[in-house]
């Protein structure tokens, strides 16, 4: 399955990631703390 587009929610203390395929389905979702995100 191949990621067409990826998209982020930034948010104060909490980001959410996502991902789609071309056919515009969920491929995965990740949520992600501050602290998280700085370490990644």
């Amino acid at each position: 399955m191949k990621i067409i587009r990826v998209g982020i929610d930034l948010a104060k203390n909490l980001f959410q990631v996502h991902a789609v395929d071309r056919h515009g389905q969920v491929v995965w979702k990740r949520r992600f703390t501050r602290d998280k995100w700085l370490k990644a």
